[in-house]
């Protein structure tokens, strides 16, 4: 049961590990998904997996279907076609909040986020609604990364300060942690991005319902099995996705303002 009180300002004890359910959104990823899940399941032994499969053409949901036979633990999602990694998240998202899981931990599915990092996120329960592994604080970094990813990166990360004012050194990762009872409570459906950008959008969201943002570092490597799913596509969509959060921040001021 959720209890009436804002889950950012609630004094509660750790959940079991059994209650967190790790999403991994995936396109063509049936190289990287084996070696991934047994990370994932060495780190925390109790947790549930779901994939959120986007039609991968090399059998990466068939894979996903053949542990599930033997493994309960892991749970998929198949979806017809490549609809942007923002839409897979939020699929994930609406998952755990209607199976009542605890927390969600969002990891990419081509080994570019360490499994092993979320034993330290998962200690940071008791003090915030969202965790966010960042690259841009002391501890963290990036390795092995093209020069394009860094730009992109660093960009996007200027601008949501800039722009929106925010003190988050890293806003552009997608390795998260989430109380499941705070998305309960935000719009998940007016988020407008379909790709990168839905991070900042749904950052956006948590920071206005009250919600408590710890960064924790972490070090991202670049994939060496597959294709980079980075875009000039997915720059934009996390530029405009900014420019909207922008404006919302920026008339909620004006309001504040005014009063």
């Amino acid at each position: 049961m959720i209890s009436n009180d804002p889950p950012s300002r609630r004094d509660t004890e750790p959940a079991s590990l059994r209650d967190v359910l790790v999403l991994i959104c995936t396109y063509n990823e049936r190289d990287n998904l084996p070696t991934l899940v047994a990370q994932v399941f060495q780190t925390v032994p109790d947790a549930q997996i779901l994939v959120v499969d986007d039609g991968s053409p090399d059998g990466t949901f068939e894979w996903v279907v053949q542990q599930r036979e033997h493994n309960p633990s892991v749970h998929g999602i198949l979806r017809p076609k490549k609809q942007g990694l923002g839409t897979a998240i939020r699929t994930g998202m609406m998952y755990a909040i209607e199976h009542q899981y605890s927390w969600l931990v969002n990891l990419d599915g081509d080994l570019s986020h360490n499994p092993a990092d979320m034993a330290s996120m998962l200690q940071l329960r008791g003090r915030c609604d969202l965790a966010i592994g960042s690259r841009y604080i002391q501890g963290g970094g990036m390795r092995g990364c093209s020069w394009r990813r860094v730009f992109v990166s660093r960009c996007a990360n200027v601008l949501a300060r800039v722009i929106c004012g925010w003190k988050i050194q890293d806003c552009s990762s997608a390795y998260r942690m989430y109380r499941v009872a705070l998305l309960q409570t935000i719009p998940l459906d007016r988020i407008q991005a379909r790709g990168y950008g839905f991070l900042e959008e749904v950052l956006a969201m948590i920071l206005r319902a009250g919600g408590r943002v710890v960064e924790t570092p972490i070090v991202y490597t670049e994939r060496t099995r597959g294709a980079s799913k980075l875009s000039l596509r997915e720059a934009f969509s996390t530029f405009f996705a900014l420019l909207r959060v922008g404006r919302i921040a920026r008339k909620k001021n004006r309001s504040t303002a005014a009063l």
